[in-house]
């Protein structure tokens, strides 16, 4: 198939801005390229992708990136700035969707969920979220009832926070794992990745780093400045070491010393990619069971559960964690979470949803 993949308006594909979207981004792509796939990725100016898709034409638009729905609350308008990459995006692959068998949708945004109905070539989308804003919750809602095999959801979990007309379409995710090293003996010290903001519960996974005693070791892009700063206060000095965003490859070797990864969401997550990626060095994974990642965490072989928000529970699960197999952390992510495994359930999705219509 000739696919266009449409990528997130938050920001450029490789600045971190995009969270979760972008490490799909790239497997998805490189996944559908090795099936012999001619992908195109559309995406906001400035954006750069990895080695494994230099098979792939990338387009690029400029304008103002999109607010990013996370942060909005349930009853928030819908806001796209007049000169926002968001409408330039969709209008390039409009006029460009005649030469595609399927377009590909990442974004979390109302705009492409609206259109659904009205292209020529079929609009698939790959929800990336739960639950944020009635909004796009709606949107979501009519699709289901009017075209549901063109929505995919990451988990149950994650689907479950919607109002669909008939059981969803779920395919998980994938990674390369040729890009992540088993580690075997880690270092006295805890991990925490993901974007610093407030939905992302860092609080919780420094206030249990200090009642181990053990430091922090936190990646991710500084969304928020103040509420990191507000963190690192919460807690002894020393606590926190922050490693900033840091790409796949050097984010692995750095993640792969921890002995586990913490994982704090304060909101529905709808997978949780730093877990896998964790898991596939062997790190354990400590979680609260809310969520994507409440499926992901297999208690006792690849790390342990508590109950969200409750973080003296949070400190039990990680002891525990701690305890788990290394080896068993990287042999589930190789059965449920492979590039290929991923990149086959995608391309059955498209392929039936081109032929269909």
């Amino acid at each position: 198939m000739r696919i266009l993949v449409v990528s997130t308006p938050v920001g450029p594909l490789g600045s971190g801005r995009g969270g979760g979207v972008e490490l799909t981004a790239t497997a998805l792509v490189a996944g559908l390229l090795g099936r012999g796939h001619q992908v195109t990725v559309l995406a906001p100016e400035g954006s750069q992708l990895a080695v494994a898709c230099a098979g792939a034409r990338l387009w690029c638009v400029a304008g103002e990136f999109q607010p990013s729905c996370q942060h909005q609350e349930q009853n928030d308008q819908i806001v796209i700035p007049a000169d926002g990459v968001l409408a330039h995006l969709w209008r390039r692959a409009l006029a460009e969707q005649a030469g595609f068998e399927v377009i590909l949708n990442l974004a979390y945004d109302w705009l492409p969920l609206w259109l659904t109905p009205h292209t020529q070539t079929p609009l698939a989308h790959l929800v990336s979220m739960g639950s944020v804003g009635k909004a796009i919750d709606s949107q979501i809602a009519e699709i289901s009832r009017l075209c549901p095999e063109h929505l995919a959801f990451h988990t149950a979990s994650q689907a479950a926070d919607f109002d669909l007309a008939q059981p969803p379409r779920l395919v998980g995710n994938g990674f390369d794992l040729t890009r992540y090293n088993f580690v075997a003996k880690p270092l006295q010290q805890l991990g925490w990745a993901g974007r610093i903001a407030p939905e992302k519960g860092l609080e919780d996974g420094a206030w249990v780093a200090a009642q181990l005693g053990l430091p922090l070791h936190v990646w991710g892009y500084r969304e928020d400045g103040a509420y990191a700063d507000a963190v690192e206060a919460s807690v002894p000095p020393g606590t926190i070491c922050w490693r900033g965003f840091l790409a796949t490859e050097l984010l692995q070797a750095e993640l792969g010393r921890c002995l586990l990864l913490l994982n704090t969401p304060k909101w529905n997550e709808a997978f949780g990619n730093v877990l896998v990626e964790a898991m596939a060095c062997g790190v354990p994974v400590a979680a609260y069971a809310r969520g994507g990642p409440a499926e992901l965490v297999q208690e006792g072989l690849n790390g342990a559960l508590c109950p969200h928000d409750d973080r003296q529970a949070l400190v039990a699960a990680a002891r525990r964690a701690m305890a788990v197999d290394r080896a068993s952390c990287r042999a589930w992510v190789e059965q449920h979470a492979s590039q290929a495994a991923f990149a086959a359930r995608i391309e059955a999705w498209l392929e039936g949803l081109a032929c269909r219509d």
